[in-house]
């Protein structure tokens, strides 16, 4: 069994057999897909997938190329998104400071604000961080969640301890197969399996050998291969404990 706890099947790169791609993960063994919300307009449609499948759950979120965008009115809006019982998370949200689509204190301001709503209402967070680590552990810091994971985690070592130490979870995409990958895996080999959650990132960063394409739920299997050689165990062990930790870090049913 596997989880692919972060992917964005309500994209248009799915939109001419976003149902195969849900059953082609099913059929490889992905027993729940947890849908990300990263606008307004698209945590309304993850909404709305995660009510057409009970394996399909929903988060709530702006992400940081939005928060020029993402008013008060927008993100009372999330708030009342988010208290449907299909939504188990906050996110994703953060710091994005490699394209800085959004101006820096908007990106401040809208992060500062969605951690508040998600210890309202006693969700996790789902965080994205992008050359923008030092301000996203301040924040983290001053607002305290009840718990977090880093999504594609692409910072150093020491930005990694850190999150660790903050008692964060970090989660991995299929990037972590890439041939010159070399940092990401040493990262991974230094992330505790019990903190450790499988992602996708779809529709992308597909796994090496399809890149070029786009990347779909059902590929978790080389991303759990890849942890599988890297942490010297089974396939099977890899799939038990990080599904084991995303049913309790989103409180999956």
């Amino acid at each position: 069994m596997f989880i692919d706890t972060h992917c964005h099947l309500d994209f248009p790169d799915f939109d001419n057999d976003r149902d195969e791609a849900i059953k082609r993960a099913k059929s490889r063994g992905i027993d729940y897909m947890v849908n990300i919300g990263a606008s307004l307009q698209g945590s309304r449609r993850a909404l709305e997938l995660s009510r057409q499948y009970d394996f399909i759950y929903a988060t709530v979120g702006c992400h940081p190329h939005e928060a020029d965008k993402c008013d008060k009115k927008m993100q009372d809006y999330l708030g009342k998104l988010a208290r449907n019982d299909k939504v188990v998370a906050i996110g994703e949200i953060g710091l994005d400071y490699y394209k800085n689509y959004s101006k820096v204190e908007n990106q401040k301001s809208l992060f500062i604000s969605l951690v508040g709503l998600a210890k309202d209402l006693g969700l996790p967070l789902v965080i994205h961080n992008r050359q923008a680590q030092d301000d996203t552990l301040k924040i983290l810091n001053q607002t305290k969640p009840t718990k977090a994971v880093v999504h594609c985690f692409s910072g150093d070592e020491a930005f990694l301890k850190d999150c660790l130490d903050s008692g964060f979870f970090i989660s991995f995409t299929c990037n972590l197969t890439y041939k010159k990958a070399h940092n990401l895996r040493a990262l991974a080999k230094l992330t505790p399996l019990d903190r450790l959650m499988l992602e996708t990132d779809a529709p992308f960063l597909p796994p090496e050998g399809f890149r070029g394409r786009r990347n779909e739920p059902a590929y978790v299997e080389f991303l759990a291969r890849e942890i599988a050689g890297i942490k010297g165990i089974s396939i099977e062990e890899v799939g038990r404990i990080t599904s084991d930790n995303a049913k309790r870090f989103f409180n999956l049913k």
